[in-house]
């Protein structure tokens, strides 16, 4: 299994907008029934209100890989760009 989290500074007051609209879109219900894709959540930070956390969890790198040449994550990296001020990717492990 291939995990990575995400850490997203949001511009002011945009991170419950940002996860709104993901899902008014259908992109998270998109990313979900990708094949290999085990996992795809959003976490509010309840101490840092512009912080979002994304975990993901996939079959296999490859399978991450594909997804990120989905049509759906090109609107999702436009929405990033109105939302988001910066991210931190890293790997974490699942036991």
């Amino acid at each position: 299994m291939f995990t990575i989290y995400v850490k997203f500074e949001c511009y002011e007051g945009k991170r419950e907008a940002f996860v709104r609209r993901v899902r008014e879109q259908g992109i998270l219900d998109a990313i979900r029934s990708e094949d290999g894709c085990h996992r795809y959540d959003y976490y509010f930070s309840e101490e840092n209100k512009n912080e979002l956390l994304l975990l993901e969890a996939w079959e296999t790198k490859h399978h991450q890989e594909v997804h990120m040449t989905q049509p759906h994550m090109e609107v999702l990296r436009s929405l990033n760009a109105e939302h988001i001020v910066s991210a931190t990717l890293g790997e974490y492990e699942v036991k």
